[in-house]
């Protein structure tokens, strides 16, 4: 993938902005918006293969739940391991990219065979032109290195987008709204939900919730309500990187479903 170099000066005016936040400059052109929805990799705790389940339980046991609530167990509380790349698989990637300052078009890529759905993800990203950069909601911490993890499990040649090891800060093309709202600080924190709200966006938290995922997946057999959660949640990360560079934010009628 080619970047030019008016492109790098351009991130390196997001950097800027990021460590000197009198506003927040972005250029969005290029900006692939995206979210990922997961589920554990099983139905129970029992499905685990004999060897993961102590690796299971050693993870449960170091996790914040883990230690705050002495009631949790790694059993009974298994489907929190849809939080990790280890013991978890990608059911949906939802993708939004601006066109011609008109439109938002969204596509997903989900179902049941998280291999497909990545290498269709994969394809889509070396085969395009347009996109220069990746955007996520807390996608440093979970989205971007999860999709890393998943595409090597998988052995699936990660995106040049992805190739982030070794490289310097302004050469990885990814960002963050909630490290954008954020202006520099290590304590402050934000949900997707709660930006959207401040900023006066509608909540995309409808029929589901992030929660509530693993559990219509495997017990609800709900997948097309998980995509279309997911496909909101990406309309509202678009939306909120708009607000936040003090664009309008896409209205309904400006949305097209692929």
């Amino acid at each position: 993938m080619h970047i030019s170099l008016e492109y790098l000066l351009g991130f390196f005016r997001i950097l800027y902005k990021q460590k000197n936040p009198e506003m927040i400059n972005l250029n969005l052109t290029g900006v692939l918006y995206l979210d990922i929805e997961t589920a554990p990799q099983y139905k129970a705790y029992e499905e685990l293969p004999e060897r993961m389940k102590p690796l299971w339980d050693k993870k449960f046991a170091g996790t914040f739940a883990a230690k705050d609530n002495p009631d949790k167990n790694s059993i009974d509380d298994y489907f929190d391991c849809n939080l990790y790349g280890e013991f978890c698989k990608i059911i949906c990637i939802s993708v939004g990219i601006k066109i011609n300052d008109q439109e938002l078009r969204i596509k997903s890529y989900y179902g049941h065979d998280e291999k497909k759905l990545l290498q269709e993800f994969v394809e889509m990203l070396n085969n395009s032109s347009v996109i220069k950069s990746l955007c996520a909601h807390n996608g440093k911490e979970f989205d971007f290195p999860l999709l890393c993890k998943r595409m090597i499990i998988n052995g699936i040649k990660l995106p040049e987008l992805l190739q982030i090891a070794g490289k310097k800060p302004w050469e990885i093309f990814l960002l963050d709204t909630k490290e954008l709202w954020k202006f520099g600080s290590y304590r402050d924190s934000v949900s997707l939900d709660l930006l959207a709200a401040v900023l006066g966006l509608p909540s995309p938290k409808a029929e589901i919730t992030g929660a509530e995922v693993a559990k219509a997946y495997w017990h609800e057999n709900r997948l097309e309500d998980i995509k279309n959660y997911c496909q909101r949640d990406t309309v509202t990360l678009a939306n909120i990187a708009l607000k936040l560079t003090g664009q309008n934010a896409f209205t309904d009628e400006n949305i097209v479903y692929a």
